[in-house]
């Protein structure tokens, strides 16, 4: 038994230095590859150290933030001072006010498109969602089955990491009134045309 339980911990060392290392999103896939584990396995496993790390008696200074096929370690936001002082990071690189509005819309409702935010907003959004592409935060993900196939936008697993989530699930309740839903989208294969709007070339809608 305490060789089993020896192992296990060895294998949940080895799943926290992976991460730690990264940086970044680690595939279950790869993680399981490495281990010599099967995926199932290996989500379970990360599963229980997710709720280890983000329990409220943890006293630990990151999560372990789990999607549906990769997960990474995270630090906390109420130590975000504390690792500005220490590594001398400026403020700054925050969304503005219009941003966070576009954003919001497109997390709410997506897939959107552009017209559909300009008419909850009562203004143009060109700039904002070209920003938010360039940040990564939005994505084209299709195209609307109306005149002119409109693009359309959803919000990316960068936009969950960034705000500390698992899931659009998690996202708080809201009760404000918006325009009716968009017609049924349907996605281009043409990934021509998603590439060339993230690269800042507005589609006029």
């Amino acid at each position: 038994m305490e060789e089993q339980i020896n192992e296990l911990k060895n294998i949940e060392g080895a799943i926290e230095a992976i991460l730690f290392a990264a940086g970044y999103p680690v595939k279950y896939a790869k993680i399981a590859e490495v281990l010599g584990l099967d995926i199932k396995n290996t989500k379970t496993l990360i599963d229980h150290m997710s709720k280890e790390y983000n329990s409220e008696k943890s006293k630990r200074g990151i999560y372990l933030l789990t999607f549906e096929d990769t997960c990474q370690l995270c630090t906390k936001e109420p130590y975000a001072p504390y690792i500005r002082e220490a590594l001398g990071i400026k403020r700054g690189g925050n969304l503005s006010a219009s941003s966070m509005e576009v954003l919001a819309v497109v997390a709410y409702n997506q897939p959107v498109t552009r017209t559909f935010v300009d008419k909850v907003r009562g203004v143009d959004s060109s700039y904002a969602v070209n920003s938010l592409i360039d940040k990564g935060l939005i994505e084209a993900c299709g195209r609307l089955d109306a005149p002119g196939r409109p693009m359309l936008y959803a919000t990316t697993d960068k936009f969950l990491r960034v705000f500390g989530l698992t899931s659009l699930s998690e996202l708080p309740a809201t009760e404000i009134m918006l325009p009716p839903k968009e017609d049924t989208p349907i996605v281009d294969e043409n990934t021509d045309d998603l590439v060339d709007e993230q690269a800042g070339i507005v589609i006029e809608e």
